[in-house]
């Protein structure tokens, strides 16, 4: 009895430390979500028009397209991403210590209510969802939406060491058993509440941070909240990421990764990720958006004309090409889809080559 009594306390202790939210969780959005039955019978595809036909950069072969100078340079010597597992102590602690500069580096000003660099961030996604989500302009938009994140880091706060991303095929189903979320790196995943809501994070690195970003459209200062479903994680699996990497066009695979281990990813994580506009709000976002843009690659990777050609609409209706632009807000360069339809491409956006690999 006495053992029980001291658990129960010790329990009690721990719980102690994560404060409860003061908003309904019905604050936070959550993302659509696409069962992988309905993935494998192709029912996201009912009432879609994907027939446009794709888009070839700028009118060159696809082989000019592949081969310029700036890709043969890339590819000689290109930036490597490691999976977290190969990433070592000093690299993650590194990581978080960039991070937490950001969120003490006053904002730009730009990016009202933001309250800091990393908020700007937050702020612009927020703001650009309407334009980036829901369209084929996601995948390509999201891939430099983190690289320009990367840029920041090292440029603001003289992160030096490689960027990394998570594989989460291999936490399917247990992501809070992830040592990503323990208390040096991102800090605690639990279960929601008995009441359905999640919990204010106050371990890890991030603990105790006030967010200024969201709920939704809105922007109510609220601090950072986790509500694991493990059942939904569970669909981050290699399965439905193989599944999606049998679609033959971009529309189709966008449509696929989306609504699937994306999507599953954010609710799964919950609260404060599973709302899609305020979203970048719980630094986990980079970690997983890491992965979604390594599943993009590899599909890219079975078919070498899948770097140079695009297809879909945006969210106008308007078929996107090549040469469409994807748009920053003033934060970081804009660019065309042609410059980063390819992590090869070794396009300079910045002062910096577009130039990296995943290390498998």
């Amino acid at each position: 009895m006495r053992i029980s009594l001291l658990l129960l306390a010790a329990s009690v202790a721990s719980a102690g430390t994560l404060r409860q939210r003061a908003d309904p969780a019905s604050q936070f959005s959550s993302f659509h979500l696409l069962s992988i039955s309905d993935a494998r019978d192709r029912k996201d595809l009912d009432g879609k028009n994907f027939e446009q036909p794709n888009s070839v950069t700028s009118g060159l072969s696809n082989a000019a397209a592949i081969d310029t100078p700036q890709s043969r340079a890339c590819r000689a010597s290109p930036n490597v991403r490691y999976e977290w597992r190969d990433y070592s102590q000093s690299d993650r602690l590194a990581l978080m210590k960039a991070i937490k500069c950001l969120l003490d580096t006053p904002p730009s000003g730009n990016f009202p209510p933001s309250a800091n660099r990393y908020e700007d961030y937050a702020r612009l996604h927020q703001l650009y969802t309407p334009n980036v989500h829901g369209n084929s302009k996601f995948l390509v938009w999201h891939r430099v939406f983190l690289f320009h994140f990367e840029q920041e880091l090292r440029r603001t706060c003289r992160f030096d060491r490689a960027f990394v991303w998570w594989d989460e095929t291999k936490d399917a189903g247990a992501f809070a058993k992830s040592d990503l979320f323990t208390q040096p790196y991102y800090g605690n995943l639990l279960p929601p509440q008995a009441n359905g809501q999640g919990w204010c994070i106050n371990s890890g690195a991030f603990g105790g941070i006030t967010i200024n970003i969201g709920p939704g459209n809105t922007n109510t200062p609220h601090c950072l909240t986790r509500a694991v479903n493990e059942q939904l994680t569970a669909e981050c699996n290699a399965g439905y990421v193989q599944l999606c990497n049998g679609r033959g066009t971009y529309a189709e695979y966008l449509s696929c990764i989306n609504g699937g281990p994306h999507a599953y990813g954010h609710n799964g994580i919950g609260a404060v990720m599973s709302d899609m506009s305020s979203s970048p709000s719980d630094p986990i976002f980079y970690q997983h958006h890491a992965f979604v843009d390594r599943c993009f690659r590899v599909w890219q990777n079975a078919d070498p004309e899948r770097t140079v050609t695009i297809n879909g609409n945006d969210a106008f209706g308007t078929p996107v090409t090549m040469d469409t632009g994807l748009f920053f807000g003033g934060l970081a360069p804009d660019v065309k889809v042609s410059d980063v339809m390819d992590t090869l491409s070794g396009t300079v956006i910045g002062g910096v080559p577009f130039c990296y690999r995943y290390n498998y």
